[in-house]
């Protein structure tokens, strides 16, 4: 053993003695040759020499990410037709996988057929807010000086993410009460005004606070707040919780801000009533809501039912419409008829909570490839807001994609969920084993018990194929 190591040593000697005198390197192993002189630095201002990575190895492969054939068509409706089978759907079902490049239905199922959407209603709303709206646009909450002397209006301008007194930071970040306070009371301080009559402005949004079709229980329950034009931490008490929910979103945030500035050193009548801000009044304050894509997002990660009420009303006020449930909903649909998404859609809401609505699974895939158009790059947010199986938002919550015929496409498909009583719906994407990026909208509103775990089963057997 000490003979064979001693040899070891001195052959590795020997080698190195080689190397350094014959300027021995790895690329005479590997056939490519040694560089025979230095090689100088490029000039300054020249373009880097790229970094080679497995770009090349990449560009080798028959398919590229995005752009994979389609799935066998007959495979697929096979799969699909034996699954809609399934008794825990109903007898109304309706079905539709679209490739979203080109728009060409890959299988279809009653896909035209109306149906009760639940909250996958949000889907078309979001699309119509950003194709209207855009999705930098941002909702304003504002103070303004009142008629006389000494008053102040708070103009409630859509955003009922409005964060309260004791609101905790989240994502989006939102706007915040205490910082309008702040604001209004830096700028009374400076006009030497310590003391106001406080006011309240809730004339953007009109109609009833409560849509056609609603369940009584819904506000207490904590599905939805009465719907104003200012609002704090959606209507709720406590913004931690879902309920309660109050009665009067507008004149509860308005007590709440009168609170606030008191404790900047602005003393405030006990009396605070609503009225209409004079037109062209000097701003005292403002604070804007996060951008609109972030607010899809959330609206559609979450299903937040009183984000969606407020959507259809400002793509209302943007449409020439009144910012009601009636004028939002034609809104919105007049928004998705020109982009090619309204065939089969009725709305009562924006939320989905009303069982009034009707929307054509057709309507809803085809709304979702439009986010993913490069023709359509103000959709986007569609897209990256619904939720993904297993991880986030009404996927994510440990009842989705826990079976055997679905766990296996955890976090393979997004898709936005839909649950009333008797109503469950799914619609989103998926990239196919190949790589080829498709739609889907599953819906079925005579449910006898629920058919969550089915509808999981259509979109993996979309993503698997």
């Amino acid at each position: 053993m000490l003979t064979t190591l001693a040899v070891l040593q001195a052959l590795t000697i020997v080698i190195g003695v080689y190397a350094m005198t014959t300027d021995f390197s790895l690329g005479a192993l590997t056939r490519q040759s040694s560089p025979t002189k230095p090689t100088a630095s490029p000039p300054e201002g020249s373009p880097s020499v790229p970094v080679v990575t497995s770009g090349p190895v990449l560009a080798q492969l028959s398919v590229k990410p995005g752009d994979g054939p389609l799935p066998t068509k007959g495979t697929l409706t096979r799969q699909l037709t034996d699954a809609l089978g399934d008794e825990a759907l109903g007898d109304r079902v309706g079905a539709v996988v679209l490739d979203a490049a080109t728009g060409e239905r890959i299988f279809a199922s009653n896909a035209d057929t109306p149906i009760v959407p639940a909250s996958t209603t949000k889907v078309v709303t979001c699309a119509a807010a950003l194709a209207s709206l855009g999705p930098d646009t941002r909702f304003s909450t504002r103070v303004v000086q009142g008629a006389s002397p000494g008053t102040a209006v708070l103009i409630g301008g859509g955003d009922p993410l409005l964060a309260g007194p004791s609101a905790k930071p989240t994502y989006p970040k939102q706007a915040s009460l205490a910082t309008l306070a702040a604001r209004t009371a830096a700028n009374l301080k400076s006009q030497n005004i310590r003391k106001i009559t406080l006011s309240y402005d809730t004339s953007l949004f009109v109609g009833t606070a409560i849509a056609p079709g609603w369940k009584p229980n819904y506000v207490p329950d904590g599905e939805v707040a009465p719907v104003y034009a200012l609002a704090i931490d959606e209507g709720r008490q406590n913004p931690r919780n879902r309920q309660p929910r109050v009665s009067n979103p507008a004149q509860y945030a308005a007590a709440a801000f009168a609170k606030l500035l008191a404790r900047q050193g602005i003393a405030v009548s006990k009396s605070v009533r609503p009225a209409k801000a004079p037109a062209g009044a000097p701003e005292l304050g403002r604070v804007d809501s996060a951008p609109l894509y972030s607010l899809v997002e959330h609206t559609l990660t979450r299903s937040d039912n009183d984000m969606a009420e407020a959507l259809i009303r400002h793509v209302a006020i943007k449409e020439g419409q009144e910012a009601s449930f009636e004028g939002g909903t034609k809104a919105v649909i007049a928004v998705l008829q020109r982009i090619g998404a309204a065939q089969g859609v009725s709305l009562s809401d924006g939320s989905g909570l009303s069982p009034r609505n009707r929307i054509s699974p057709s309507a809803l895939a085809k709304a979702i490839a439009l986010s993913s158009s490069a023709s359509q790059p103000n959709l986007h947010a569609i897209a990256s807001g619904m939720p993904i199986a297993g991880f986030s938002g009404t996927l994510g919550n440990g009842r989705r994609f826990t079976e055997s015929d679905s766990r296996g496409q955890v976090g393979l498909v997004r898709a936005k969920t839909g649950t009333l009583n008797n109503v469950n719906t799914l619609a989103g994407m998926a990239t196919t084993k190949d790589g080829r990026l498709v739609t889907f909208a599953f819906m079925a509103d005579r449910v006898p018990v629920t058919a969550e775990p089915v509808l999981d089963r259509l979109a993996a057997i979309v993503a698997r194929s």
